[in-house]
């Protein structure tokens, strides 16, 4: 039986696309350990509407 873990669904937001005042939005779903990183997790990620690797914020 699989044990149950600390791994929870985050969803990230462009930081850059959403103070442009563009419309859209770039948002990535992924999966962290709560244990390991306790805080907002913060990655860059590809923007397809700015066509360019800008930071990701994780939003409750």
């Amino acid at each position: 039986m699989a044990k149950k873990g600390n791994r929870v669904q985050v969803i990230l937001e462009c930081t850059e696309h959403k103070n442009s005042g563009m419309p859209g939005t770039s948002r990535y779903i992924t999966t962290k350990s709560k244990k390991n990183t306790p805080g907002r997790l913060e990655l860059k990620k590809y923007n397809p509407i700015l066509k360019k690797v800008t930071v990701h914020k994780e939003i409750k």
